[in-house]
């Protein structure tokens, strides 16, 4: 660690410089607590263009090279199926470490992750962009101000035509995010989960799930992604008993729309002709969000969280929540949609979720996660 005019400069290397590793490298290579180092990629031509857009970064094949220049941190833009590896080695080296979604495939695994970055004290976190997204903390923030009331259900759509991959399915590919996304807006864990599916192009591979979630005995969530869709669509629709909120993500400009709609149910009655439900069909309200690029708060969440020493919003252990969801929901894709219970975050690994959430709100003494005053241009995350 550096300083620069006295402020800490954290060394970073980025490793994999594939379809989102780009998007990394310029976001570090802008910000000022950050000097990127080097990049690592096993495909020359990928190094490359990183090399002819950015000649100052170091640029090598294999990432333990990355282990001899002095970094403080990594960033692992890899296929999922390589991020336990990868990330165990560097944590073993010294390294704060930021892994892409998911934390790993195996919910053990997250588990030994998070042990060993809590011995090496060093920061864990998972590049759940979402939760940096300006739309989803204002989507937290109505709900938490009870805005929208006693929430009912939650509804997620994530679907495209693509982008196929070869080692995992449409819902470890997609379902990450929103899992993500539900984890943070409601603050709490699921308690079942079950899944169906279909392999409609090749058959050893679903291309479509749709994932239905109890969280306690009241309050439901809904998650459909898929590959095989003529419509790119993301959008979150939150019902609530007073109000009801819809987040599309691919609307530009009117992000989220907040519905003064609702239905009251009449007192007990003995005949149908007395009951007679009353809807409330109010007004369309558009709240003002200053939107920045999601990606670009992520990265300097995470430079902060390893400067300061403190405990990221996406830490491991909510990596290692949403591992254990995509684990319980294969579990019940792979016996036809057979609902399977998901034990709750053992308790010792729950503290980490309080200390975020108070750093977060800045009641720990440290700043909390504040939006950037400047706007930029979004690059679309899957």
């Amino acid at each position: 660690m550096s300083a620069n005019n006295g402020a800490a400069v954290i060394n970073v290397g980025v490793i994999g410089a594939g379809y989102w590793g780009p998007n990394l490298i310029r976001n570090f290579m802008e910000m000022p607590k950050t000097n990127l180092v080097a990049v690592a990629d096993m495909k020359q031509e990928r190094l490359d263009r990183i090399a002819k857009q950015f000649p100052a970064i170091r640029t090598v094949n294999d990432y333990k090279e990355l282990f001899n220049m002095g970094l403080d941190a990594v960033v692992i833009a890899t296929p999922p199926a390589t991020h336990y590896m990868i990330a165990s080695d560097c944590l073993r080296h010294g390294l704060s470490v930021l892994v892409e979604k998911p934390l790993t495939l195996r919910s053990e695994d997250s588990e030994a992750l998070i042990d060993l970055a809590e011995r090496n004290n060093l920061t864990l976190m998972v590049g759940n962009t979402f939760e940096y997204n300006s739309a989803v903390l204002t989507l937290k923030q109505l709900i938490d101000d009870g805005e929208l009331g006693e929430i009912y259900y939650i509804d997620a759509v994530r679907t495209n035509l693509g982008l196929f991959q070869p080692n995992v399915n449409a819902m470890w590919d997609l379902a990450p995010h929103d899992i993500s996304i539900l984890l943070y807006l409601l603050g709490k864990e699921p308690t079942s989960v079950s899944a169906q599916g279909g392999k409609s192009v090749f058959k050893h591979i679903h291309d479509i799930v749709y994932m239905h979630m109890q969280f306690g005995e009241n309050l439901l969530a809904h998650v459909h992604v898929s590959w095989l869709d003529p419509c790119k669509v993301r959008r979150i629709t939150v019902v609530g008993s007073k109000k009801m909120a819809v987040y599309d993500d691919v609307e530009n400009l009117e992000k989220i729309r907040v519905y003064d709609k609702g239905v009251e149910v009449p007192p007990y009655t003995d005949t149908f002709g007395e009951f007679q439900c009353s809807y409330r069909y109010g007004s369309i309200v558009t709240p003002h969000i200053h939107f920045v690029e999601p990606l670009k708060m992520e990265c300097e969440h995470f430079a902060d969280s390893v400067i300061n020493k403190t405990t990221p919003r996406s830490s491991g252990t909510v990596g290692l929540r949403i591992v254990k969801v995509l684990e319980a929901a294969q579990q019940s894709l792979d016996s036809d949609g057979t609902p399977v219970p998901i034990a709750p975050t053992p308790e010792r690994l729950r503290e980490n979720d309080v200390r975020s959430l108070m750093q977060s709100m800045g009641l720990d003494g440290h700043t909390p996660v504040n939006q950037p005053s400047n706007g930029t241009s979004i690059p679309t995350q899957r």
